[in-house]
C-alpha cells in the first residue's frame, strides 16, 4: 500500500500554478463561448427559435436534466442568465471567490448545455468536466485575487488529491476512449480516415485543402492520429522523469490540436483541449514562467491599472468558514471519497461505451451521470468518418415569383457547390445543428428551423422580397474512395409556408 501511494503521488501530483493558469484559460473560454452563443439568443434558446421548450421536453430531454435556461422561452430571460454566467466567468478568470465562481460557472454551463443539445460538441463535454473536477482543486491559490487577499507569501506549489488524479485521468480518457471507439479499418488498417474527414466540405479549412491531395501524407497522419490517441496518454503514468514526459505529452498534443485547428472547422474544441493541457505542466515549466514571463505580465498589469478606475470600497463577501480540525478532517475524507466515487463512475461510463468491452452500463445506474452531467462519449469521427457530405440550399419563393437562396443572402438559387461550404455557417453551433438536422431520428427539428428562417427573413426585408414558401434542400455528396468524383443528389428535407 505504501509503494502504491508513492506511485500515485508521483504520477498524479500537479503544480498548483499550472492549475491557476488553466483557470485563467478556462475563464477566457467561458466568456468566449458565451459571446459566440449570445449572437443566437433567440435562435437557439428561445421559443421563437429552432427549439421551443415544448419540443425540447418532448424530444430532446432527460428527466434528470437540470436547466435554469429551460424555465422560460423568452430571450430576455436567457440574456439575464448569460450575463450572470459572464460575471462568474470573469470572477473565475481573475480568481475572486474562486471556488464559488467555479461552482456557479459549472452549474450555469451545465444548465446552458442542457437547454439545447442539438448544437453541442465534444469540447462542451470536456469544458464541463474540467469545471466539475476543478471544484475540488485549489486552482485559486496562485495568480488570483484570492491569493492577494490571503497574503500567503509561500503557498504550497504541489498538490495531490483524488481530484488531481481525476483531472489527469479525465484527459487520458478523452484520447484513449476516442481511439478505442475508432474501431473501423479506415483508422488502423487502410489509413483512409483523414481522407474521408477532409472530404467533408462542411468542416474543411484551408490547411485541410492544402494537404488533401496527398494520399500518402493522409495515410501517415491517419495512423499517427490513431496511435497517438491510443498510446500517448499512458506516458502520463510513467513514474520517473515525470516532468520530461508531461512536457512530451503536452507538446505532442498541442501540436496535434493546432493541426486540427487549421485543417478542420471544430469550433472551440481545439482551444478547450489546449487550455486543459496547461494544467499538466510540470514544476520546471512553471519555474521558467515565474522567472521569465510573470514579471513582464505583472508590469503590464501595473500599467493597465494606472488607466483604470480605482474602486476604493469594493463589495466583498465575507464568510467565516473556520471549522474544528476533527470536523475539517471528516469533510476532507468525505470530499475525497465522493471524488473517487465519481471518477470510478466516469471510468465505468466511458469503457461501457467502447465496443472492445461490449458491456453497456445498465440504464438503472445512468441517472447520476445525467444529473451531474458527467456523462461523456468521445466519439470524434468514430467508429468511422461520416461519408455523407453536402451543403444546404434554403430555396424561397418571393411575392414576385423569384427563387432565391436564403442561405446565400437572397442570391438566385443554384445547385453549384459554393467555393467554401464552411462559410455558409455563421459559427460552429450552426454547423453542428446542420449536421444533426440530417438525421432521420431528428426529423422533429426540421419544421421549426424552416419556419424560423422564413420568419426572420420576412421580418428583415421589404414586402416584394418577402418569401411565402421555403424549402430546406440538402445537396448530398456521398464520398467515394480514391478521390472519385460524385454527383450531388438533391434532397428536400422540409417545406414550410406562410
Amino acid at each position: 500500500m505504501h509503494y502504491l501511494l508513492l506511485y500515485l503521488k508521483k504520477v498524479f501530483t500537479v503544480d498548483v500554478r499550472a492549475l491557476a493558469l488553466m483557470r485563467i484559460g478556462i475563464g477566457f473560454v467561458i466568456l468566449l463561448d458565451l459571446g459566440i452563443r449570445a449572437t443566437d439568443l433567440e435562435a437557439h434558446y428561445a421559443n421563437m427559435g429552432v427549439l421551443p421548450l415544448h419540443v425540447l421536453f418532448q424530444y430532446n430531454w432527460d428527466p434528470y436534466f437540470i436547466s435554469l435556461h429551460a424555465i422560460s422561452g423568452l430571450w430576455q430571460v436567457q440574456a439575464v442568465l448569460f450575463l450572470i454566467a459572464a460575471l462568474f466567468g470573469f470572477l473565475l478568470l481573475i480568481g475572486y471567490r474562486t471556488r464559488l465562481a467555479t461552482i456557479v460557472s459549472w452549474f450555469l454551463l451545465l444548465s446552458l448545455q442542457n437547454r439545447n443539445l442539438l448544437i453541442g460538441q465534444a469540447g462542451d463535454d470536456l469544458l464541463r468536466m474540467i469545471l466539475f473536477w476543478a471544484i475540488f482543486l485549489p486552482w485559486g491559490r496562485f495568480y488570483s485575487q484570492d491569493a492577494k487577499r490571503a497574503n500567503n507569501l509561500h503557498p504550497e506549489n504541489l498538490h495531490f488529491s483524488a481530484a488531481s488524479a481525476a483531472f489527469i485521468v479525465q484527459i487520458m480518457l478523452v484520447y484513449v476512449c476516442t481511439a478505442l471507439l475508432k474501431n473501423s479499418p479506415e483508422w488502423h488498417t487502410t489509413g483512409t480516415a483523414l481522407y474521408y474527414a477532409l472530404s467533408l466540405d462542411q468542416v474543411l479549412m484551408p490547411g485541410g485543402k492544402l494537404i488533401y491531395p496527398y494520399s500518402g501524407l493522409l495515410h501517415f497522419l491517419t495512423l499517427s492520429t490513431y496511435y497517438i490517441e491510443l498510446y500517448l496518454p499512458f506516458v502520463l503514468l510513467i513514474p520517473f522523469y515525470t516532468s520530461f514526459f508531461r512536457l512530451l505529452v503536452v507538446g505532442v498534443l498541442t501540436g496535434f490540436h493546432l493541426g486540427i485547428s487549421v485543417t478542420l472547422f471544430v469550433g472551440l474544441f481545439y482551444l478547450i483541449n489546449l487550455v486543459s493541457f496547461i494544467g499538466l505542466l510540470p514544476a520546471p515549466a512553471l519555474n521558467w514562467f515565474d522567472a521569465k514571463l510573470l514579471p513582464h505580465i505583472q508590469n503590464l498589469g501595473y500599467r493597465l491599472r494606472r488607466f483604470s478606475f480605482n474602486i476604493k470600497n469594493p463589495i466583498q463577501l465575507r464568510f467565516n468558514w473556520q471549522l474544528p480540525a476533527a470536523r475539517k478532517a471528516i469533510l476532507i475524507i468525505v470530499k475525497e471519497g465522493f471524488v473517487i466515487s465519481v471518477l470510478l463512475y466516469v471510468i465505468w461510463w466511458n469503457f461501457s461505451n467502447v465496443p472492445q468491452i461490449n458491456h453497456p452500463m445498465p440504464v438503472s445506474v445512468r441517472w447520476p451521470g445525467m444529473l451531474l452531467r458527467v456523462d461523456q462519449h468521445w466519439g470524434m469521427f468514430a467508429p468511422e468518418v461520416f461519408k455523407d457530405d453536402g451543403w444546404y440550399i434554403l430555396e424561397g419563393v418571393t411575392a414576385t415569383h423569384k427563387h432565391i437562396d436564403l442561405n446565400r443572402n437572397g442570391q438566385p438559387v443554384t445547385e453549384r457547390k459554393p467555393e467554401s461550404v464552411v462559410a455558409l455557417f455563421k459559427n460552429d453551433r450552426w454547423r453542428k445543428y446542420g449536421e444533426n438536422y440530417l438525421f432521420v431520428n431528428n426529423a422533429f427539428m426540421r419544421p421549426y428551423f424552416c419556419h424560423y428562417r422564413l420568419r426572420i427573413w420576412n421580418e428583415a426585408h421589404r414586402p416584394e422580397d418577402k418569401v411565402s414558401e421555403l424549402q430546406v434542400i440538402y445537396m448530398k455528396e456521398r464520398t467515394l474512395p480514391n478521390y472519385q468524383p460524385v454527383k450531388p443528389k438533391r434532397e428536400v428535407l422540409c417545406t414550410c409556408s406562410l
